[in-house]
This record gives structure tokens, sequence and C-alpha cells, in this order.
């Protein structure tokens, strides 16, 4: 028996060939050093001027300690894009982002892209239908063609609810 399995094994393997896969490293602070030197820059400005504010008997100590935390918050966004920034996402995550669109649409996903297409391209079709456009002026009712079924203009009036 076991003789019979190793000879269907053998028969049966096939030989897989795969690349590795060598993660790019970035030495230091990552890609985004320029981020990275203005998000230190502000944190240490504002820190200067926040303590120049705490120890420093000016008159307008106050003043010099929000605008040094106003300062330090501000550098969060900094940090933000240099974290960002350094994020590694994989190719084919990015596919569907940049325009290609995944050869296989099957699933969930190819059942909701395939309804919302039908449902922009079937409003889109409507407004070709009759006509309307955006951006009409004068307030002219939209000129429709005879389809055969009756349509009629409605208006349709904005108040605010403090009148």
């Amino acid at each position: 028996v076991l003789d019979g399995l190793n000879s269907l094994s053998a028969t049966m393997s096939t030989e897989v060939q795969m690349k590795p896969v060598t993660e790019i490293r970035h030495d230091g602070v990552g890609r985004c050093k320029c981020s990275f030197w203005f998000a230190v820059a502000h944190d240490i400005l504002g820190v200067i001027i926040m303590m120049t504010g705490v120890f420093s008997g000016l008159v307008i100590h106050d003043l010099l300690i929000y605008a040094g935390s106003i300062i330090i918050f501000l550098s969060l966004i900094w940090w933000v894009f240099w974290y960002s920034g350094n994020i590694d996402v994989p190719p084919e995550d990015l596919e569907d982002d940049v325009g290609m669109a995944k050869l296989k649409n099957r699933g969930l996903s190819g059942v909701v892209r395939q309804m919302s297409s039908r449902l922009s391209s079937g409003i889109r079709n409507s407004f070709r239908r009759s006509g309307s456009r955006l951006g009409q002026e004068g307030g002219e009712a939209p000129q429709h063609r005879d389809t055969g079924s009756q349509m009629r203009s409605v208006e349709v009036v904005l108040s605010t609810i403090s009148e």
C-alpha cells in the first residue's frame, strides 16, 4: 500500500518556483525625512516657547504657554504625514486604487460592483432621456422629449426654519 502511495505522489507532484519576497529597508527615519524633521523641529520649538512661558517672569507668560502648546499640537500634522508616508502597501492591494480593475470580480464584491454600475448608468440614462441639464439658468422648466408617458414639472421651494 505504501509503495503504491509513494508512486502516486511521485507522479502527481509538480514543481513550483516562487520568487523570494524582499522587503525594502529604509535606514534611519524612513522614506519621509522632511516630514520627520519638520515634526521634530515643531516639537522642539513648541517646547522651548512653552518652557519660556513657564519659567520666565514675563508679563505674557500665558501667551507663550498657549503658543507653545498649539505649536506642539500642530506638529501632529507632520507626524501623521511621516507615519502615513512610511506605510508599505503591496502592489496587489493598489490595483483597484489606480484604476486597474481586478480580473476576478467574483463573490460579493463583484455583485456590489455590478449593481453600482447598473444603478449609476440607469440614473445617467434617465437624465439623458429627460433632457434635463444641470445648471439651467433663468428658472426655465427643462425641455422634455415626448416619450409617450406624461411628465409634469414640479417646483420645490426651499425655505429656512427661522423665517
